[in-house]
C-alpha cells in the first residue's frame, strides 16, 4: 500500500453537495498540468498555477476539469508512470495545493475529476520492487511474472504500444514481466485480488480528499489472459489509438486487453464510487475497431463506469459520414448492451493525439471560421464533452524539434511520428509576455509555440469575434437548451431546396421531453442550402455564434456555417 500522507482532507464540511448525475452532457476541460501554468518559475506548470487559473476555465462556461496526473513519479511518461499513487510529485506541488485547488474549483462551481492510472505502476513503485526481489514475497504475484520459453525467448508474442515486445527480462527473478507501455511500467497482475483491494484503497484516498471523479487510464487493459496466449493477426485497417509505425497493430488483442474479467473489476469500482454521492467516472477506450462497443459495454447497465470516449474522432478521419458512422455505431451497441442507456463521451482532442485543427485544417481558407464550427459541433452530439486546454484558443500542433522531445513516442519513432509533444506544449496566456505568461523562468519545459502566442488568450479577449468568445457564447447556449445536454440525437437526410442530397453536411435532431432542435452543420467550403419542412414550422434559435435567419423554404450555411432551429410549438418552454 502506497504511504497515504495527511489522510484528512481539508475543508471537508465546505465541500459541494454534488447531484446524482452532473456527470450526464457535463462538458469537462482537460487540463495538462506541467503545461498551464507556473507559478514558482521552474519552467514546469503546477497545481498552485492551475488554482490561479481556475476563474479562466469557470468563465469559458465548463462543467468540470480533469487533471492529467500528478502524483509522485520518475516521469519517464510524463506521470503515466505511477511510484505513489497518494502523494503529489514535488514538480506539482504537495497536497495542501491540491485540497487548495479542489477547495478553489467547488467555490466556482467547477468539479474537479483526476487521472486514475490502475493498470500499470512505475518500476520505482515499492509494490514493483518488493514483487522483483523474490517470487516468494507477499507482492509476488502483484505483477505479471512468466518464464521464458525454452529458448529463452518471451513466453508470447504480445507487443509494447510504444514498440518491441511487451515483454522485459528480470536478471533478479530470472523471468519475464509484462509491460503494455514502456518497460519501465510494468502491468499490474489483476488476477490477484490484493491488487485490486488496494488500487481501490488509493481511489478512496482522493474521495475522502473531496474529488468528484475520475478520469481511468487505459480502461481496458487492466486484465490480460491468464493462460498467456498468442494474440492473433490483425485484419484491422484502421487504429487510432497507437502510434504509427508500430508493430502493435498487427495483431488482434483479444488476450492482452478487453478481457471478460475486466467487468467484475468495474463493478468493484462503481460500487466504491456510488459510497460517495455525486463521484464520476469516465473510462479511455484503446481497442482499435472494437472501441465503440467497449464504450458501450463499460457504460452499461449504471454498474459499471458513467461514460467512456474512445480515439475514433480523435484520428485523422473528418467527414459527415465518419461522424455520422461512429455515433450510430456506439448507439447500436448501447442498445444491445443497456436498452440505448450507455452514455458516451466525445473530444476532437487530447495530450494524446495531434490537435484538431491541425488534424483536419491543413486544406481549409477560413480556419477560425473553422474550429467555431468544431465547437459547436462537438458541443452538440449527444453524450458529455472533453474539451482539451488550448482547444478554445483554435491552437493547432506546434512544431518542435527533436532535441525539444521528451515524449518516449517520438523519441522512438522520429521522424516518421513526431510524438505527443506537439500538443502538449504550454498555455499561451499573453501575447505580450515572455513565454506567453506561461512562465518567468528562462525556460520552459517544452517551448512555447510562437503562433500559440499570436493567439493568446490576451489577444482573444480584446477581438469581438474571437474563437475564445466563440466558446463562451455558445457553452452559454447549450446550458440554455436541455435538449443539446440531455436529448437523444436523429440523424436525419440533407436535402436542398432542389432535392439534391447534400452530402458533406451534417443533420440530425436532438430531442429532449417532447422538446427538439434541429442542428445543421456545414462542414463544406462552399455554401449548401437546407430545405425547411413547413410542417415543421421552424424558426432559428438566437445565441449560437451562427447564423440565425432564414427564409420562408430554405435556410443557407456558408462554408463551415452551423444553423439552430426548434420547432414554434417548442420554442417556449425549450
Amino acid at each position: 500500500m502506497d504511504q497515504i500522507v495527511n489522510q484528512t482532507p481539508a475543508n471537508q464540511n465546505n465541500l459541494p453537495k454534488s447531484a446524482d448525475g452532473w456527470w450526464r452532457g457535463a462538458v469537462i476541460y482537460q487540463i495538462y498540468p506541467r503545461s498551464f501554468q507556473d507559478s514558482n518559475g521552474d519552467g514546469v506548470g503546477d497545481l498552485p498555477g492551475i488554482t490561479s487559473r481556475l476563474e479562466y476555465i469557470a468563465k469559458l462556461g465548463v462543467d468540470a476539469i480533469w487533471l492529467s496526473p500528478f502524483f509522485t513519479s520518475p516521469m519517464k511518461d510524463m506521470g503515466y508512470d505511477v511510484s505513489n499513487y497518494c502523494d503529489i510529485d514535488p514538480v506539482f506541488g504537495n497536497l495542501n495545493d491540491f485540497d487548495a485547488l479542489v477547495k478553489r474549483a467547488h467555490q466556482l462551481g467547477l468539479k474537479v475529476m483526476i487521472d486514475q492510472v490502475l493498470s500499470h505502476s512505475s518500476d520505482q513503485h515499492p509494490w514493483f520492487t518488493a514483487s522483483k526481489d523474490s517470487k516468494s514475497s507477499d507482492k509476488a504475484d502483484w505483477y505479471i511474472w512468466a518464464n521464458a520459453k525454452p529458448d529463452g525467448t518471451p513466453p508470447n508474442n504480445w507487443q509494447s504500444i510504444f514498440g518491441g515486445s511487451a515483454w522485459e527480462w528480470s536478471t533478479k527473478r530470472n523471468q519475464y514481466f509484462f509491460h503494455n507501455f514502456l518497460s519501465s511500467q510494468p502491468d499490474l497482475n489483476f488476477h490477484c485480488l490484493a491488487v485490486q483491494d488496494a488500487l481501490l484503497e488509493t481511489v478512496r484516498f482522493w474521495l475522502e480528499r473531496g474529488v468528484d471523479g475520475f478520469r481511468l487510464d487505459t480502461v481496458n487493459f487492466f486484465f490480460h489472459d491468464d493462460e498467456l496466449r498468442d494474440n492473433p493477426p490483425s485484419n484491422e485497417t484502421n487504429n487510432n489509438d497507437v502510434p504509427q509505425m508500430n508493430p502493435y497493430g498487427f495483431q488482434q488483442h483479444i488476450y492482452d486487453k478487453t478481457r471478460p474479467e475486466n467487468i467484475n473489476f468495474l463493478k468493484r469500482f462503481r460500487n466504491l464510487l456510488d459510497q460517495y454521492p455525486g463521484a464520476a467516472s469516465v473510462g479511455e477506450v484503446g481497442d482499435g475497431n472494437r472501441s465503440l462497443q467497449t464504450m458501450a459495454e463499460y457504460a452499461a447497465d449504471d454498474d459499471k463506469l458513467n461514460m467512456c470516449y474512445s480515439f475514433d474522432l480523435l484520428g485523422p478521419q473528418f467527414s459527415s459520414a465518419h461522424i455520422k458512422q461512429c455515433i450510430d455505431k456506439f448507439e447500436t451497441a448501447s442498445n444491445q448492451y443497456s436498452n440505448g442507456t450507455s452514455w458516451p463521451c466525445w473530444a476532437f482532442s487530447n495530450h494524446d493525439v495531434n490537435r484538431h485543427m491541425s488534424r483536419w485544417s491543413a486544406n481549409i481558407v477560413d480556419k477560425p471560421q473553422f474550429a467555431k464550427l468544431l465547437a459547436g459541433l462537438l458541443l452538440s452530439l449527444k453524450g458529455s464533452v472533453c474539451l482539451y486546454q488550448g482547444e478554445e484558443l483554435g491552437f493547432h500542433e506546434a512544431e518542435l524539434q527533436y532535441e525539444d522531445l521528451t515524449d518516449p513516442v517520438g523519441l522512438t519513432y522520429w521522424p516518421e511520428n513526431k510524438g505527443r509533444d506537439g500538443c502538449r506544449t504550454p498555455m499561451a496566456w499573453e501575447q505580450d509576455h515572455s513565454h506567453g505568461g506561461f512562465t518567468t523562468a528562462d525556460k520552459a519545459w517544452l517551448p512555447v509555440s510562437a503562433p500559440h502566442i499570436e493567439t493568446a488568450v490576451s489577444a482573444q479577449n480584446q477581438q469581438e469575434n474571437s474563437i475564445l468568445k466563440h466558446y463562451r457564447q455558445f457553452l452559454s447556449f447549450r446550458k440554455s437548451h436541455d435538449a443539446l445536454i440531455f436529448g437523444d440525437i436523429e440523424f436525419i437526410d440533407w436535402q436542398t431546396a432542389e432535392g439534391q442530397q447534400v452530402s458533406n453536411g451534417l443533420a440530425f435532431w436532438r430531442h429532449f421531453q417532447g422538446k427538439s432542435i434541429l442542428c445543421l452543420f456545414n462542414l463544406s467550403e462552399t455554401p449548401i442550402s437546407y430545405a425547411l419542412d413547413q410542417a415543421q414550422g421552424l424558426t432559428a434559435l438566437h445565441g449560437s455564434g451562427f447564423i440565425q435567419s432564414q427564409d420562408k423554404n430554405t435556410v443557407t450555411l456558408n462554408a463551415h456555417q452551423a444553423y439552430f432551429a426548434t420547432r414554434v410549438n417548442d420554442e417556449a418552454n425549450i
